[in-house]
């Protein structure tokens, strides 16, 4: 899959143009088509788009506000790197929003809420597809969060995990990863199913740290290799 085929996808859609472009755009980004300071020239987007610069503009200031792009005077677009400290600072903040919104979710988690969850770590068991994993791991924590009804804090954290989604498809490509991650998924949910909130932020936390941990160090190896 290329640029110009999630071009065509998104743009089946009924949704606003520069949103429909920043779509397309951050699956580019996150499915590695657009590496690490790879420049987007606007001008060669909106032509495979079939429109103006002005929307693709507007992705792309929406893109930098998700941290995927930033934005140069006079030199256009590049698509943004994490160092390892900016990785460890977005894991810092991510444990602590995601341990507020658990807190928040378990008195009003549902029966159909849990089934959600569970049905999501079965379809995650399924597959070895990174990019659906990566999706399925994003929305198995959404379901646990939103009966929070926290709007603005359900959207900082989805901003986060958009930050290190392409690096989290790394990590989810290693089995040993998987494994665990499944496996604290699976403890995470029993302790919701009892209604245990301090071992479900217990479980969250660690879940999360060792995920930030294990991504600081493959930063490091990577910059010094």
């Amino acid at each position: 899959m290329n640029l110009n085929d999630l071009a065509a996808n998104v743009l089946q859609q009924q949704r606003s143009t520069p949103d429909l472009i920043a779509d397309a755009l951050r699956e580019a980004i996150v499915r590695g088509i657009f590496q690490e300071g790879q420049s987007l020239r606007q001008d060669e987007i909106a032509t495979q788009f079939g429109v103006s610069r002005i929307p693709v503009r507007e992705a792309l200031r929406q893109l930098e506000a998700e941290g995927l792009v930033k934005l140069h005077l006079n030199r256009g677009a590049t698509v943004s790197a994490i160092s390892p400290a900016e990785a460890q600072e977005i894991f810092e903040i991510r444990s602590a929003l995601e341990v507020k919104a658990i807190q928040l979710a378990i008195p009003k988690l549902t029966a159909s809420d849990l089934e959600k969850a569970t049905v999501i770590l079965e379809q995650t068991d399924q597959t070895t597809d990174a990019g659906i994993l990566a999706k399925l791991n994003w929305e198995f924590h959404e379901t646990l969060y939103e009966i929070a009804q926290r709007p603005r804090l359900l959207t900082m954290i989805k901003t986060l995990h958009l930050n290190v989604d392409r690096y989290v498809r790394l990590q989810m490509s290693q089995m040993d990863y998987l494994e665990r991650s499944q496996k604290e998924h699976y403890q995470l949910l029993e302790a919701c199913q009892q209604h245990d909130t301090k071992a479900a932020v217990r479980l969250l936390k660690k879940h999360i740290d060792t995920a930030g941990e294990q991504l600081v160090t493959y930063l490091q190896q990577n910059i010094h290799s």
